[in-house]
């Protein structure tokens, strides 16, 4: 391989969900699994509130907490260099509860002359679902109630939210802003 400082290109989108939810990062490939957890969460607009897993090719990458998979490799022990290796596609899994699957592929690899240390977010499409939605099916439930004000539900999503939710929204600024606190 040629000199440089790895760079992976990934695009991360969120699974079964309607409107698509994804996000395309720059991301140093020296960096352990356990910080690409953390800029995955910053892209996304997750609040790392829950358990997460990465899933790539045969191997379980997972943080170590309780009862872990005897299979399971400790995160902070593995760069995205070594755990990726030749995969295109692997999957990164949130709130084992509400069972948050996000697909991500590396759509290009490349060795740069210099370095850097954070993620930087080049594209994206909507807004993230709040945490603790109820999953997919929650989500879908909280976007139909939220759409008709004559809908049973859409006060209490509203009080509940604290606040107008857009699921349009998405601010590449912002993103990277978030990614830039990640250390």
């Amino acid at each position: 391989m040629p000199p440089g400082q790895p760079v992976f290109q990934l695009r991360i989108r969120l699974e079964d969900v309607d409107p698509v939810i994804w996000r395309r990062l720059l991301v140093p490939g020296s960096v352990r699994l356990a910080k690409l957890h953390d800029m995955f969460q910053a892209a996304m607009g997750w609040t790392d509130s829950h358990l997460h897993a990465f899933r790539i090719g045969d191997q379980l990458f997972g943080m170590h907490f309780d009862d872990w998979d005897d299979d399971e490799i400790d995160e902070k022990d593995v760069t995205i260099l070594r755990a990726i290796g030749d995969e295109r596609r692997f999957v990164y899994d949130y709130d084992f509860g509400d069972s948050w699957s996000h697909e991500v592929v590396v759509e290009d690899f490349r060795r740069l002359p210099i370095g850097f240390k954070h993620a930087v977010c080049l594209d994206g499409q909507n807004a993230c679902p709040p945490e603790d939605c109820g999953g997919t099916g929650g989500y879908a439930l909280l976007l139909e109630a939220l759409a008709d004000r004559s809908h049973d539900e859409h006060d209490e999503y509203l009080t509940w939210l604290g606040e107008s939710f857009d699921p349009s929204a998405f601010d590449v600024a912002f993103a990277n802003a978030a990614l830039q606190r990640v250390r």
